[in-house]
């Protein structure tokens, strides 16, 4: 795929089965990610990464967080379910490093482009993937879970797999209005 065309007609995919990425393409994903903006290359991120039987050990610390929360039984089910919607999910973590020229906010920007990148990376190589967020990467029991530590964030889970159908391209989207001159 051709990088203008894979930076202009980037849309999500959320309907993702097996084969998840193989060795070389996860590989190929966690370079990518490398190549984020870092100011003093701390690499302010982190990613944990579930696939196979880890699935279910994301699905025990989602149904922990909706129980914890006081969530009905459907709730619960429901979050049970979530990580079962692809073949591997990836959660994306802001590592936070005190640093005195790099502020809380430059970090976390960094660690999202780092899980853009590992998101472009997957479609290049024609997977699917689809950024997720929603309370779970709010949830302070969620970012603990995953080792996080209090002063972390979860940046969100990444879920990739192979699409089930053609991903959808969205039209593009009027952004004259979004630039000025200074």
């Amino acid at each position: 795929m051709d990088a203008i065309e894979l930076l202009t007609t980037r849309s999500s995919m959320p309907r993702l089965v097996a084969p998840g990425p193989t060795v070389e393409q996860f590989a190929l994903m966690q370079q990518a990610a490398t190549r984020a903006p870092d100011h003093m290359e701390l690499m302010p991120y982190r990613f944990v990464t579930f696939a196979g039987a880890g699935l279910t050990r994301l699905a025990e610390i989602f149904v922990a967080a909706a129980r914890a929360r006081g969530d009905d039984a459907l709730q619960l089910e429901r979050a049970a379910q979530l990580p079962l919607r692809a073949p591997m999910v990836i959660a994306c973590l802001m590592d936070y490093q005190a640093h005195d020229k790099v502020p809380r906010d430059e970090q976390f920007a960094s660690a999202a482009c780092a899980t853009l990148l590992l998101q472009q990376a997957a479609f290049a190589q024609g997977l699917g993937a689809i950024w997720r967020t929603g309370w779970f990467a709010e949830d302070a029991g969620v970012l603990a879970a995953l080792g996080g530590k209090r002063e972390d964030a979860i940046v969100g889970f990444l879920y990739v797999g192979t699409p089930v159908v053609p991903t959808p391209i969205k039209p593009n989207k009027a952004i004259g209005n979004k630039f000025t001159d200074g």
